[in-house]
Formats: structure tokens, C-alpha cells, sequence
């Protein structure tokens, strides 16, 4: 089988990508990457000689370029996004170009190129917020209800890649995830900034009264997901995927984060809240687990402080991202990669 990985040189993907050639020696995987600020293709040096995986730089907003790399194509996961929700309230029309307009390039090309399966990795953002101390959860049939710049540009995406089902009959699946967390995540979000912000001496923000509660999900854990999504799920269905079963809110994850690493609260800086921050998050994951027998497996503290220990040996690795010297690294290897 052949896949197409569009931004796999992100965390994620990138951890998607060692986890399919690891389970699945024989299938051929190609990396579409645009290699921005987030993508780093030193974290796919392990693979880079592998003759069934192949890194090709482009811009998922590209159509010729996509309808091109898309031929022979089986399965496309399509995990390519603007992603940051800062980021987005900074300056939303990236997020609008990468996530509404280069999914729907690749919806068409996936049609044109008559692939099997095209499943959209999207998250659970697009449903808005859920009241603290509620036992409320979102699932499948959640309405969408956006709040930012990011969640809203993730929620076009998804009707889009529907309507291709609906309208053309593109075979596609969705799964809707909550915070993923683990090793190669760029360090603007919250568990990795904390690690390296505290290995630095800094200290940590943390935005409001930090009682925000975010769902938190083992990114090995999501990789199983997709995995069981492609190889079981139905054509047309979404999955929700999440990790934690009850609420920890982020001032909560950063104390077990200082805790871990030896330190206390005053290295704890809380900062002006984000303007539309969602309160809460919480993911029902019956239906994957009752319909393709997936379900976590990472504890949550015990693979934080395995992250942890991950950040705190790969210093080298995150001094670089954060200094940004890192994008020196594909530039020298990867010039005019195709």
C-alpha cells in the first residue's frame, strides 16, 4: 500500500509516520511537507534512508504540484494545519489558506487520483467549549460551535471533506482528537514550553486562573487510532479520539510537570488570558472503542514523565527548534528535495 502523509514533518505526523514504517514495513509512505516553522525533518532522520519512505517539500495549496505526487496514491492522511490557536488570533488568513483551501486541493486531487481512502485528522476545537465542573462530553454527534480563528478554519476543513463523500463519493473518514502530547512536539504548546521553559530557568506562563481543562491524548495512543481508522473504519464516519478520562485542568499539569522535574510553583507566571479561550474540553471515545476495539493506552502521568525525560535528553533537539537553527538542517540536506 502506498500512503500519502501530508505534513509529516510536524509532530504528529511525524510520529505517524515512525509508527506506520514500524508496523508496516512493506507499505510505502510519502511525506508532503511544506516545511514550515513547525516542521523539522530531523525527527524523521531514522527513516530517511528507508527505501519505502520518501519526503517530497511542497505546499498542500499547490494544485499541480498535489494532483502530481498524488498519483498512485492509496490512502492519503492528511494531517497538514496551521494548528497554533495563538497563532491564529495573530493573523488569521494562514490558517483559512492551509486548512480550508489546501484541503479542499487535496480533496480534488484524492478524487481525480481515485484513492481508497482520504482520512482527515482533524480536532475537537471545532466544538466549542464545555462548562467546567459539567460531566458533559463532545462526541460524534456534537454540533460544531468554533471559537477561534483555528477552530473554525479545522471546521470548514471537515465539512468540506464530508461534502466529498456526500457529493462526489470520496471514501473518507475523520477522527476529531483532543491535545495530543509526547515527544517532537514544537515547543509553543503548553506541556513541551513548560519542560523546556523549566530546563532553561525560566518561568512557566500559564494563561488566566489556568483552571482550563483540556482532554489529553498520548500521541502514540493517536497514531493507534488512525491506524484502526484506515485499516477498519467505514467510508463517510467520524471518529472521536481522546485519552483522559476525568478533568486536569493546565495549572494541574504544570505543578506535575514542576513536580517531575523538581521544582515548585514560583517558577509559575499566570498571564493575561487569550481572548475567546476555551474553558473545557472532554472527548467520549465509545464509539471507536465499541466499533474498531481501539482504546488509550498511555497513562497520563506516567507518559508525561516520559516526556519529560524525552525533552531532557534531546536538548539538542529543542535548543534548536527554539532558536529556530533547526531549519538549517533541511536546507543544506533537502535542497530542491521533489
Amino acid at each position: 500500500m502506498k500512503l500519502l502523509v501530508t505534513g509529516g514533518a510536524g509532530f504528529i505526523g511525524t510520529n505517524f509516520i515512525l509508527y506506520w514504517l514500524a508496523h508496516h514495513p512493506e507499505d510505502d509512505v510519502i511525506n508532503f511537507d511544506k516545511l514550515t516553522y513547525a516542521g523539522n525533518l530531523e525527527n524523521l532522520t531514522s527513516v530517511e534512508k528507508n527505501p519505502h519512505y520518501r519526503f517530497v517539500q511542497g505546499d498542500i495549496c499547490d494544485a499541480e504540484h498535489v494532483s502530481e505526487i498524488m498519483k498512485g496514491i492509496d490512502m492519503v492522511v492528511h494531517f497538514a494545519a496551521e494548528s497554533h490557536v495563538d497563532r491564529s488570533i495573530l493573523e488569521a488568513a494562514p490558517f483559512v489558506m492551509t486548512n480550508v483551501v489546501g484541503t479542499h486541493v487535496l480533496l480534488a486531487a484524492s478524487l481525480k487520483a481515485k484513492v481508497r481512502r482520504f482520512h482527515h485528522v482533524s480536532t475537537d476545537e471545532v466544538f466549542g467549549s464545555l462548562k467546567l465542573g459539567s460531566t458533559d462530553t463532545f462526541s460524534e454527534r456534537t454540533s460544531y460551535d468554533p471559537r477561534s480563528p483555528y477552530s473554525a478554519s479545522k471546521a470548514g476543513s471537515d465539512h468540506l471533506v464530508r461534502a466529498y463523500y456526500h457529493t462526489f463519493g470520496l471514501p473518507i473518514t475523520i477522527t476529531n482528537c483532543s491535545n495530543n502530547y509526547g515527544p517532537y512536539q514544537f515547543p509553543e504548546k503548553l506541556i513541551p514550553l513548560a519542560i523546556t521553559n523549566i530546563l532553561e530557568g525560566k518561568k512557566v506562563p500559564v494563561y488566566g486562573d489556568g483552571l482550563n481543562v483540556r482532554d489529553w491524548l498520548y500521541v502514540e495512543d493517536h497514531c493507534r487510532a488512525i491506524e484502526a481508522v484506515l485499516l477498519k473504519g467505514t467510508s463517510g464516519e467520524t471518529y472521536c479520539v481522546g485519552g483522559t478520562t476525568e478533568d486536569i485542568n493546565n495549572l494541574t499539569v504544570v505543578k506535575k510537570i514542576l513536580a517531575m522535574m523538581g521544582k515548585d510553583a514560583s517558577l509559575i507566571e499566570f498571564v493575561v488570558d487569550r481572548p475567546g479561550h476555551d474553558r473545557r474540553y472532554a472527548i467520549d471515545w465509545s464509539k471507536i472503542k465499541n466499533e474498531l476495539g481501539w482504546q488509550p493506552q498511555h497513562n497520563f502521568d506516567e507518559w508525561l514523565k516520559r516526556t519529560v525525560d524525552w525533552y531532557t535528553v534531546h536538548g539538542e533537539w529543542w535548543h534548536a527548534v527554539k532558536s529556530g537553527s533547526y531549519q538549517a538542517y533541511y536546507k543544506t540536506l533537502y535542497k530542491g528535495a521533489v
